[in-house]
């Protein structure tokens, strides 16, 4: 009886071990592909190369690397962090992440590795050794080892190895190289890209472009000689855009020899930050970024611009009333823009000289009143006047910054009457009495002092 039990059990046995082999045989790679943490494709991830790393999960290459790992062991050349951040050009690293050109950054990162442990110590010494990689849809993936002149490693005759056994794992290892391999069929099919995309940018000819601003037919540029000023006045150049402006004539400034007036603006802008006393238009200025934009614009285009600044007290005086009103703070700013050059001496000399002096501002058509006044320059009427109190905080020639103690406005803003205070009424017929004129009047006084009437 036990023989027999002892029988079946065997029998059990069997079968059960003949089933688990035909399962393992239906699934060979099931158990296979488990990474261990100790494994090179870890160990890359986590190691300093991490703009390699970053690339093999944006190629999505983890699970074919994992199955190359589990058959063979493998050899990485990986290219630093500076190779593939710095030395790349940046167009065909924009190709690379595209994600239409998927394939090519894989073939690309797959040229790089080969299923084959490589170390330093079995590095070929004279001979040229090709080994196979990883990207099988390269026609020539034969990747060369040589030595170089002076007996240094060579990956591909071009990148040198810089850290040889970088990393050392048992199903693999990495060596760092000093650039990026690119393999062939990657380089023509980013040349062929870029041509395409070279002639797709070609625009077709069509009608005649219409000037918004001066509504005719848009004409080309006529040379102008260096230093000329710009060809329209500074209203047209706001309206539609600054950007819409004919370009200069070239001038100092820039490093193409035009005026850079994006840096001008930043730097009066800064130069207001350290003077102290305007933090407020300096504020309001950065938040304002069309403004700072826009007079950046008109800079590098040739204009010249002069700025009064109200310092802080004089901003602190704004009601909420004055400031709610949408675009408020820019028709503010645009009102003390004056599109001249003029410094402290300039504007004090024509005060002294014609009295009272009107400066065109950008706010369109308003103008500000200039005066001489206790030995400074006074700007505006009546109350809403303000001084000249920090003469020229910031002068380059282009730009030209004084700070003023008030905030200026337009005079029918200032003598505009609330319509609610006032009752209209209506004005009653006077009729003028005739006057005679001045010499009349002098006459007639002369002859009745010689006892004739007039």
């Amino acid at each position: 009886m036990d023989s027999q039990i002892y029988g079946a059990l065997k029998l059990i046995v069997f079968f059960l071990a003949i089933n688990v082999n035909a399962l393992t045989a239906q699934n060979p790679k099931s158990s296979s592909t488990q990474i261990n943490s100790n494994s090179v494709l870890v160990a890359l991830l986590d190691s300093h190369y991490t703009e390699l790393s970053e690339l093999v999960e944006k190629a999505l290459l983890l699970q074919t690397l994992e199955q190359a790992v589990s058959h063979h062991n493998i050899t990485i050349f990986a290219p630093n962090n500076e190779a593939l951040e710095r030395q790349m050009d940046p167009e065909f690293k924009r190709f690379l992440l595209e994600p239409r050109n998927l394939k090519s950054l894989q073939n690309l990162l797959l040229y790089h590795i080969i299923p084959s442990r490589v170390g330093a110590k079995e590095w070929p010494e004279q001979e040229v050794v090709h080994h196979q990689t990883l990207c099988v849809d390269e026609s020539d993936n034969r990747l060369p080892l040589t030595r170089g002149n002076s007996g240094e490693k060579m990956v591909g005759g071009l990148a040198r190895v810089v850290r040889p056994d970088d990393v050392i794992r048992a199903d693999g290892l990495i060596h760092g190289i000093e650039r990026l391999l690119v393999p062939r069929s990657v380089q023509e099919d980013f040349n062929r890209r870029r041509s395409l995309s070279s002639i797709s940018a070609v625009l077709p000819e069509g009608a005649p472009v219409v000037d918004p601003r001066t509504h005719r037919l848009k004409k080309s540029a006529t040379p102008a000689p260096a230093g000329a000023p710009p060809a329209l006045p500074v209203y047209d150049a706001l309206a539609p855009g600054p950007s819409l402006a004919p370009a200069p004539a070239p001038g100092p400034g820039g490093p193409r020899h035009h005026f850079d007036g994006e840096s001008q603006v930043k730097d009066f802008i800064q130069t207001l930050l350290h003077y102290g006393g305007y933090n407020e238009l300096a504020d309001i200025l950065v938040n304002l970024t069309s403004l700072a934009t826009e007079m950046g614009k008109l800079v590098s285009e040739g204009y010249v611009l002069t700025v009064l600044a109200p310092n802080d007290e004089a901003m602190a005086k704004l009601t909420t009333d004055q400031l709610s009103d949408p675009g408020a703070p820019e028709q503010i700013m645009y009102y003390h823009i004056i599109p001249e050059y003029q410094t402290e001496e300039s504007m004090y000399n024509s005060v002294r000289r014609f009295g009272k002096v009107r400066y065109d501002t950008l706010r369109l058509p308003h103008m500000v009143v200039a005066e001489e006044a206790d030995g400074s320059v006074k700007f505006g009427q009546g109350e809403e006047s303000a001084y000249l109190f920090d003469p020229d905080i910031y002068t380059d020639g282009r730009i030209s910054v004084q700070g003023i103690d008030g905030v200026l406005f337009p005079v029918e803003e200032t003598t505009e009457t609330p319509s609610s205070k006032v009752a209209p009424t209506t004005a009653p017929k006077v009729v003028s009495k005739q006057r005679r004129g001045k010499l009349m009047e002098v006459a007639c006084t002369l002859a009745g002092a010689l006892g004739q009437s007039c």
